[in-house]
């Protein structure tokens, strides 16, 4: 295997002089790109070669990306020069050292996607599938093929907002799971949905009408409760960089039994105490819990045969634990001078 990124990288070095940055991007990174491939096929590496090969593949990975991102920034600059733009903030004879910044002309990832990238690339390194989440659905995924059914008191928990020919738009990313259960099927399935959901509450400092989540769920024979602790602590502490404890706490969810709430020690404070946790010490960070048999049925799981978990969490609270926001809802403000802090 190591011989194969030896080769791939041989055959970057000779497209970074021959290729665009889109068409490198396109050929490399994308959805089905040649890195990107590698990376899935991480799972089916023998264990004593999984760490080396992963360490490899993850540094060419950065290493790719940050040559883009120099030949990105290159052609901007030669494109700036050849052009004379009315709208920019200093006229061509501004000395180069007085003018703005390139990536405050061109704009830069926003916060929420940047994070969202970190993610899922540790989800990948750890054998997971990508799905995302739609962003209008119909009352069957919503809540049919969870456990839901009509006229269940557990739907008003999950009010949302309705369009007049009966779509709503998701109040959780859970929405996919029925479809990832039949895509990715039959198990072993391991797929994250990351997605844009909405509810229809009132808005705080930690509250907002409109979020984005990650949903996990991992399904095969023999899966317990230890296998989802294990999994999401080793994922919360690659994202955090930080030993962690974890605790579980009772929930209410229609589709998992049983259900949690998983509680973290407080990354910053080691337990003494902080803003950040609310001077607890411990910060609930997500519901989680074994896949209630109807809805692996529904997804056409014989659950006689197979487990499996589920989790979702925020992406804007981990954003604003990681990056030390004290109000999410300035992550969709579009305030131009608080985005450029990131």
């Amino acid at each position: 295997m190591i011989n194969d990124l030896d080769s791939l990288k041989s055959e970057i070095l000779k497209d970074m002089d021959s290729l665009s940055y889109i068409e490198i991007k396109q050929k490399y990174l994308s959805k089905t790109g040649l890195l990107t491939s590698m990376f899935k096929g991480i799972k089916d590496i023998s264990l004593e070669k999984k760490l080396e090969y992963g360490k490899e593949l993850n540094k060419l990975k950065k290493d790719l990306e940050e040559k883009i991102k120099e030949k990105e920034i290159d052609i901007k600059d030669i494109n700036l020069e050849r052009k004379i733009d009315p709208t920019a903030p200093f006229d061509i004879n501004t000395p180069k050292d007085k003018r703005p910044h390139i990536l405050d002309l061109i704009g830069s990832a926003h916060p929420l996607m940047q994070e969202l990238e970190k993610i899922l690339d540790i989800f990948q390194r750890m054998g997971f599938d990508i799905l995302e989440s739609k962003q209008i659905d119909d009352d069957f995924h919503m809540f049919e093929s969870l456990n839901f059914p009509k006229g269940h008191p557990a739907r008003d928990m999950y009010d949302t907002f309705w369009s007049d020919e009966d779509f709503v738009l998701p109040a959780h990313t859970s929405t996919m799971q029925n479809r990832a259960l039949r895509r990715f099927g039959p198990p072993p399935i391991r797929v994250v949905l990351p997605g844009r959901c909405f509810r229809n509450e009132a808005t705080d400092a930690s509250h907002d009408h409109t979020f984005y989540q990650i949903e996990g769920i991992y399904v095969d024979e023999g899966i317990s409760m230890g296998h989802m602790q294990a999994v999401i602590k080793e994922y919360l502490e690659q994202y955090l960089q930080k030993d962690l404890e974890i605790k579980m706490q009772p929930a209410y969810f229609p589709f998992t039994e049983p259900d949690v709430e998983l509680v973290i020690s407080c990354p910053f404070c080691d337990k003494v105490g902080c803003s950040t946790c609310g001077n607890k010490g411990w910060i609930e960070l997500m519901g989680c819990g074994m896949i209630h048999p109807n809805v692996l049925t529904a997804g056409g799981i014989d659950p006689q045969i197979y487990t499996g978990f589920a989790w979702g969490v925020g992406l804007d609270r981990l954003t604003a634990i990681q990056r030390g926001i004290t109000d999410i809802r300035k992550l969709r403000d579009g305030d131009i001078n608080f985005l450029r802090q990131f």
